[in-house]
């Protein structure tokens, strides 16, 4: 019973993906052209770790380049502003944790949490499906670092290990 729910509940949700590309996924919006043309003018992030303050500062208004956390990884999805950015269907996650909204198809701020979100308390589906999001996160985008749990120190990364990740995911 539980699976059919979940399999019903990825069909749903892929549906709605599909809808709000057919959408928005065919137009960029006022200023979306040139949004892309900077975009794709930024140099690759250097790796870094992510407070949730320090990660709103990327939410694609105050700074072009777009990031949001998935599953505690950073990842920049500026090359994906159009979907992300301030104007796009996913904006709401832009420079936050989209942990829980994806986890349950949720687009309201009221799915998103501004205080580190542990999500302890998502069933193993929704777990699953963050699992698979971050998947999807990590073949499309570059990952730039992780999200830093309150008290935790950021990790020192060096440019070596940067490069090496840099070329694996290309």
């Amino acid at each position: 019973g539980e699976i059919l729910l979940g399999v019903g509940l990825l069909a749903l949700a892929l549906l709605a993906a599909y809808r709000l590309y057919l959408r928005w996924g065919t137009r960029n919006g006022p200023g979306g052209a040139a949004r892309q043309g900077e975009a794709a003018a930024l140099p690759r992030m250097k790796r870094r770790d992510f407070s949730l303050e320090q990660l709103r500062e990327f939410d694609g208004a105050r700074n072009p380049r777009i990031l949001l956390a998935v599953n505690g990884k950073v990842f920049d999805v500026t090359k994906g502003s159009k979907f992300y950015g301030p104007e796009g269907p996913y904006g709401i996650f832009a420079g936050r944790d989209a942990s829980r909204g994806l986890a349950t198809f949720c687009l309201d701020k009221d799915a998103l949490r501004d205080e580190y979100d542990d999500l302890s308390d998502l069933n193993a589906v929704q777990m699953e499906s963050v699992r698979e999001w971050e998947m999807q996160f990590k073949e499309k985008y570059d990952y730039v670092g992780r999200l830093l749990k309150p008290g935790e120190e950021p990790s020192e990364y060096t440019d070596e290990e940067d490069t090496k990740d840099h070329t694996k995911q290309e």
